[in-house]
């Protein structure tokens, strides 16, 4: 089949590279508009061009979905389907544009965790069990017939960035089944069934450790954001000025009738905050405008003498 591919970021590539690869043809790619960036307002752009133009591949950054000019140049592809991983939401003038329709890829079990970080909360959440889903696209995010999905255990140590790894080379896999079940007439659509739950972008102000949890929810909670957009601790010099910390890496350990928020630190490798029920102990931070650090690393060079946690 002639497909028209949509997305922008790493985890996208892995999918269209699969296509690329595939019996299918791509014969366009669609992406986000370059963009300055950093203090040079350098120009960069996705992943996902990157590819295209490694690959050579036909590329279309439209400012507007509901453009003329772009929709146009859609048309002219003359695509059997659109597939979308990782992009904005498509108008339906778009999405309802080739003959079979497009379906999207999504990263998790529909309708479990709709909505734009179902890996982070499925791990936050403390679920079991994860997986990827493609999709037919309709007028409701994340709610149209199900095509194919692929099941994945969620491990006990499991990180964002680990988990984001592993569905994107599971995704690339069932992109292409996906797209031969279609060509093959192998694949009936079947409505999502189940509880729905929510998977809301995250944001800056919701990455804040709540220490009144008990030790294992602080340590999804940190997994779940980690590398990114990464938990944040706050804490007070004896100055009085409070500082953020990025925290990618938490060990846990229980006890009984412990007081929330209380910072222990011995100076050359333990850091440690109580918690409900127990404690927190910090294995790797970093501070605003400095690397990542392991904690012993970070002790030897920074003392937290007579610093406390800002609830």
């Amino acid at each position: 089949m002639r497909v028209v591919f949509f997305g922008t970021p790493d985890f996208a590539v892995e999918s269209l590279d699969a296509i690329a690869q595939s019996r299918h043809e791509v014969v366009a790619v669609v992406t986000v508009p370059d963009r300055q960036a950093g203090r040079g307002q350098k120009v960069v752009f996705s992943a996902v061009k990157q590819y295209a133009l490694d690959h050579a591949l036909p590329l279309l950054q439209p400012e507007k979905l509901r453009d003329e000019e772009f929709l146009a140049a859609l048309r002219a592809c003359n695509a059997d389907m659109f597939v979308v991983v990782a992009f904005r939401m498509l108008p339906e003038v778009v999405w309802n544009m080739p003959p079979h329709g497009t379906f999207n890829l999504h990263a998790s079990l529909l309708p479990r965790y709709r909505g734009a970080a179902p890996i982070n909360w499925a791990i936050i959440n403390g679920e079991t069990e994860t997986g990827v889903t493609t999709f037919l696209l309709n007028h409701k995010i994340d709610e149209g017939s199900i095509l194919l999905q692929e099941r994945t255990p969620i491990a006990t140590d499991e990180t964002a960035e680990s988990l984001h790894d592993r569905l994107a080379a599971m995704g690339r896999g069932l992109v292409v089944r996906t797209l031969d079940g279609i060509a093959d007439g192998t694949i009936t659509p079947m409505p999502q069934e189940g509880v729905a739950c929510p998977a809301p972008k995250i944001f800056k102000d919701d990455c804040r450790i709540d220490f009144s949890r008990t030790p294992e929810e602080v340590d999804r909670f940190v997994r779940g954001l980690s590398p990114y957009p990464a938990a944040v601790m706050v804490m007070r010099s004896p100055e009085g000025a409070d500082i953020s910390f990025k925290v990618f890496r938490v060990g846990v350990e229980k006890a009984d009738k412990t007081t929330a928020g209380s910072v222990f630190c011995d100076g050359k490798k333990v850091l440690k905050v109580s918690v409900s029920a127990g404690f927190v102990n910090i294995l790797e931070l970093q501070i605003a405008g400095k690397r990542k650090n392991y904690i012993e690393e970070f002790l030897r060079g920074n003392s937290l003498s007579g610093w406390e946690l800002v609830m």
